[in-house]
């Protein structure tokens, strides 16, 4: 990410920063890999590791269950129940060790702070409208939007709309551009499909010196803390630095189109360790005056694929709908569904909206999902003649 600077700084790192009243400004640095990542340098009106008293809430860890025979599944979303804040309506689906894909749909906002310190977090917002806040600033969100949240970062969503649909991803490792989208110097290249006019970074700072009693929801260590402040802990007065949270909005992904069908890389939106995300945008179809719009059968070599299902035509799927997840696991060939391959013969384009995340390790399936899941799925291959 590239060099930010919102409110008050000092001229130079780690000299005294002045209030009004002659107190000294507290200031912290918050990076990743010791410190040898990305980083950023906060001011703060109290000292960070002030907490009145904490408690142990209890694990994280999913419960998932045995995969059994391999086979192509699907989940059912669109009634995953809604209500709570989009923490407490967070219900993990799929995961292992570097990743985990979920769904909420909160319909209030959080009366208390939330910290990820073991995970990056990005929340793709299907449905709603509203704003994070966090200790960088606020970020308004609107549908298409993906939220990227790093390690450590102290927030809260609010809703401004009577409720909200996301899909979310957490991961243990950075969630980044891919490497082949930049220069060496980070800067996005001419043919990535997006760059650094399409990102929204927090601008308005919302410093806050209030005391009282302030609830942080720490997770790390595969568990939940609750800490119990005696200030607000959006109490910075500025920062710089390049890690904070962002925003970009799947809408201003320009697809990569060709005379003849392009493989899924080209969709690319973001990489962590051993996952990709990618992004199916509305876009013109193939131009050769023999090309098959519809993709063609591949198996999965050491590679998991989900895709979750936003809006438009998914003209390559059968039995599925809007909000459906499906998991094709490595191992299976997987393709378009008998007479998909037909029917995509001479349309000009499609209109269809999807997330895909590509696992490079064999994704487990929780508990929560087997009440979801359609098992008449794997069977869509068997409908028309088979040939």
């Amino acid at each position: 990410m590239y060099y930010k600077r919102v409110g008050q700084v000092p001229h130079k790192r780690h000299i005294q920063f002045r209030k009004p009243d002659g107190g000294l400004y507290r200031e912290e640095v918050m990076g990743l890999e010791g410190f040898s990542g990305i980083q950023s340098l906060l001011y703060h009106h109290f000292l960070p590791p002030r907490v009145l008293k904490t408690e142990f809430l209890g694990s994280t860890k999913v419960d998932y269950a045995d995969f059994g025979a391999i086979r192509h599944r699907a989940f059912r979303t669109a009634d995953v129940p809604k209500g709570g804040d989009a923490v407490a309506a967070r219900r993990v689906l799929l995961g292992n060790n570097d990743v985990t894909l979920g769904v909420s749909r909160p319909t209030q906002n959080m009366d208390y702070f939330y910290r990820n310190s073991q995970a990056y977090e990005v929340w793709f917002v299907h449905e709603g409208t509203g704003v994070l806040k966090s200790q960088f600033g606020n970020l308004p969100y609107e549908p298409g939007d993906y939220i990227v949240i790093p390690f450590g970062t102290t927030w809260q969503m609010h809703l401004s709309s009577d409720e909200a649909r996301f899909f979310v991803i957490e991961a243990p490792s950075q969630i980044v551009p891919p490497k082949r989208y930049l220069n060496k110097f980070g800067q996005f290249l001419e043919h990535s499909p997006y760059c650094e006019r399409d990102l929204r970074t927090p601008e308005e700072l919302e410093t806050h010196t209030e005391r009282g009693e302030f609830e942080v929801r720490v997770k790390v260590r595969d568990s939940i803390s609750r800490h119990i402040l005696d200030h607000h802990p959006h109490d910075v007065v500025g920062w710089d630095g390049c890690l904070y949270p962002w925003i970009f909005n799947v809408r201003d992904f320009e697809p990569i189109t060709g005379r003849i069908h392009q493989p899924p890389p080209v969709h690319q939106t973001f990489e962590g360790w051993n996952f990709v995300v990618c992004s199916f945008v509305p876009r013109l179809f193939d131009y050769h005056p023999e090309g098959i719009p519809a993709p063609y059968n591949h198996s999965n070599v050491n590679s998991d694929e989900v895709l979750y299902y936003c809006d438009g035509n998914f003209m390559s799927r059968k039995g599925i709908d809007k909000y459906d997840i499906s998991l094709h696991p490595f191992g299976l060939p997987h393709g378009p569904q008998p007479g998909a391959t037909e029917a995509s013969i001479g349309k000009e384009k499609t209109e269809e909206l999807a997330v895909m995340v590509d696992t490079f390790n064999p994704l487990h399936i929780a508990v929560d999902a087997l009440e979801l899941e359609k098992p008449e799925y794997m069977a869509t291959w068997l409908e028309g003649t088979g040939e």
